[in-house]
């Protein structure tokens, strides 16, 4: 690894400039998180309008999280090493291509190809964000501004869908305008950030980044994903496609494993993830990302196909989630940033989601709303409570010098959780409710045509006694994946109660003396002699023993 050779000193930033260039990077944060909930809860009618299939609805959705995966890392890596500002705004403009691409598609595959390219610019926005603010901020006080970001990722989630609801119940805007709204939002933070943020530059020369470990693993979790959903359907279990595929991605991903191991640069690097606190934080960001992404991606189609009600009502009925994430989020950062302390919080809210998802996992089409919105709510504070805290407590323990790497290696695994959530549960609902459709027909004497293919999302299209057999067999389904996310949730309170009790520190950097205790800790298995590092200030250290 080249040292760096050229550094450009930036004076510590005051509270009003924090503040000002904090605006720019929350407005970048809203509109990515803005294209997937707008889209999500208009996808019914995309994917109906566009003549798609219950497999391409999951695509839509999975293309993105891939994409944004597949680049998370690659973006982490390039922030340690070139201009975070310059890099932010690089993936403003890939965002915004990748949106004006995917307004205009004319099928399914298409939009597809769009959303993927999209995706990247997202894996950028998603990861550096994080990271510009691990720059600005010392850990202990980002627990109050990750109240902030808790509540740009409520207003998102609140405001998109609505907002995507709207769009596509207005004759002269058209879910095209789904992809469109956010252009100019982005345009809008892409000039805030050019006037506001002012970060330090690390130059290196020789720097090599690791584009074929991220390709390898790009091509394995693919693999696995595409095999994910055709299986069962398009050919069986034990057969040699399955072989072919699945043998093919252990194999992508164990090649990855040995270039990571290798590479001067590693996209993901090996030495920070087999750290304890950074390889419980990504078990635990896994198991949120699948139960999360997995399983809120199909509430807007529950509601819609499963229940009856217009875009704009169903995205009023995901309220309850997002008050939840707001509210614990802001109340979470303000006790963390109070108290130093991480763990109990990611604890609780652990345990929270893995119980919010338990009783979703009890609805069907006719489940009281009330019930829903209770258990929506129950959602949101578990996630507002363990999301962003994760990243926080790895951050806690990684020099300045490598926040990027170790912020996006959570973020990789968190969208590597979301995107095999949603593919296999998406997979999981597309089997159900073909299986359900194609025996309730039967049942009524009602001649099938292959089965829950892309008509069944076309509702206008189908006969009355139709509609009311496929609104009964999305209602029904939807309940089962829930209770999935639940099952898989819990794998996070595992790694949440594994997670050692640490003091976020006051100081932006982590001294030497500091960084290898915390590193010799995470090292040795049993009991270490210290369980606590306080880090008030660059050299001073104040330990507590158990």
């Amino acid at each position: 690894m080249s040292a760096p050779t050229a550094t450009a000193e930036a004076a510590p930033m005051s509270r009003r400039q924090t503040l000002e260039a904090l605006s720019g990077l929350l407005l970048v944060l809203f509109v990515a998180m803005l294209s997937s909930t707008v889209v999500s809860i208009a996808l019914p009618k995309i994917i109906g309008a566009l003549n798609g299939s219950q497999t391409q609805y999951t695509w839509v959705v999975t293309a993105t999280l891939l994409t944004a995966t597949a680049s998370t890392p690659i973006w982490g890596k390039l922030a340690d090493l070139f201009n975070k500002k310059l890099l932010i705004q690089i993936a403003i403009v890939v965002f915004l291509l990748g949106s004006v691409v995917a307004g205009f598609a004319q099928t399914a595959g298409q939009l597809i190809a769009a959303r993927a390219f999209q995706g990247i610019g997202v894996g950028g926005l998603q990861a550096l964000v994080q990271v510009a603010i691990a720059a600005m901020i010392p850990p202990r006080e980002r627990g109050r501004y990750n109240g902030y970001l808790g509540g740009v990722m409520a207003l998102a989630t609140v405001g998109g869908p609505l907002l995507g609801g709207l769009i596509v119940d207005t004759s002269w805007l058209g879910w095209r305008w789904c992809f469109f709204v956010g252009v100019p939002v982005a345009v809008i933070a892409l000039m805030l950030l050019q006037a506001t943020l002012h970060l330090p530059t690390t130059r290196r020369e020789n720097v090599k980044i690791d584009y074929l470990g991220a390709s390898l693993i790009a091509a394995g979790v693919s693999l696995l994903l595409i095999w994910i959903s055709f299986v069962d359907g398009s050919f069986a279990w034990l057969s040699w496609q399955t072989a072919a595929m699945v043998g093919g991605a252990l194999l992508l991903l164990a090649l990855a494993t040995w270039v990571e191991s290798r590479a001067a640069e590693p996209v993901v690097p090996l030495k920070i993830v087999r750290e304890r606190t950074t390889a419980l934080a990504i078990l635990g960001s896994l198991a949120v990302g699948m139960a999360m992404f997995g399983g809120s991606v199909f509430l807007g189609q529950y509601f819609q196909i499963g229940r009856g009600y217009s875009p704009t009502e169903a995205g009023l009925l995901t309220i309850p989630m997002m008050a939840g994430v707001l509210l614990s989020s802001i109340v979470a950062g303000r006790l963390i940033t109070a108290s130093g302390r991480v763990k109990p919080y990611i604890v609780a809210g652990s345990i929270v989601l893995v119980a919010g998802f338990a009783l979703l996992g009890t609805i069907d089409h006719e489940t009281p709303l009330l019930l829903l919105g209770a258990a929506m709510f129950i959602v949101g504070v578990g996630v507002g409570m363990t999301m962003q805290n994760l990243v926080l407590a790895v951050q806690n323990t990684v020099p300045l010098k490598d926040i990027g790497a170790a912020s996006s290696s959570v973020a990789f695994f968190r969208s590597l959780g979301g995107t095999i959530g949603v593919s296999v549960l998406g997979a999981i609902l597309a089997r159900r409710v073909t299986e359900r459709i194609t025996h309730d027909l039967a049942a009524a004497g009602i001649p099938t045509s292959g089965g829950g293919g892309g008509s069944t999302l076309n509702l206008g299209a189908l006969p009355a006694p139709v509609q009311h057999i496929v609104r009964a067999a999305y209602g029904d389904a939807t309940g089962h994946i829930f209770f999935i996310s639940a099952a898989i949730a819990v794998v996070g309170i595992i790694a949440a109660l594994l997670l050692r009790p640490v003091t976020l520190r006051s100081s932006l950097d982590l001294p030497d003396a500091a960084r290898s205790a915390a590193v010799a800790a995470d090292a040795v298995d049993g009991a270490p002699a210290f369980d606590q590092v306080t880090v008030d200030a660059p050299g001073r250290e104040e330990r507590s023993r158990r």
